[in-house]
């Protein structure tokens, strides 16, 4: 969802979170995230290598900084666009995103 249209209080589905649409809320099931409560004190890079595993290969960098916007809103962040993380993303994993094999 579109952070900007995000309301904590009506969030019940995947798809009421911060920059989740459909894909990446199937996505996401694959790993057994079904409910957005499950992302309460999750690390993002650790969910971002189980999605790489879990479709064998190296996703797209973004989707961390994706995973980093929900597990943020879900711990008490404001909704944010998913590329406000990317700065973040790039100085806290930048030698973590590089990862061997899948």
């Amino acid at each position: 969802m579109n952070p900007s249209k995000v309301i904590r209080e009506k969030v019940s589905k995947m798809t009421d979170l911060p920059n989740v649409g459909k894909t990446v809320a199937r996505d996401l099931r694959s790993i057994g995230i079904t409910r957005p409560e499950d992302f309460i004190d999750q690390d993002p890079y650790e969910l971002y290598v189980q999605l790489c595993h879990a479709f064998g290969e190296r996703k797209d960098p973004c989707l961390l900084d994706v995973l980093m916007s929900i597990t943020d809103f879900m711990n008490g962040g404001e909704p944010r666009v998913w590329w406000d993380y990317t700065p973040e993303r790039k100085k806290r994993y930048k030698d973590k995103i590089i990862v061997t094999q899948y």
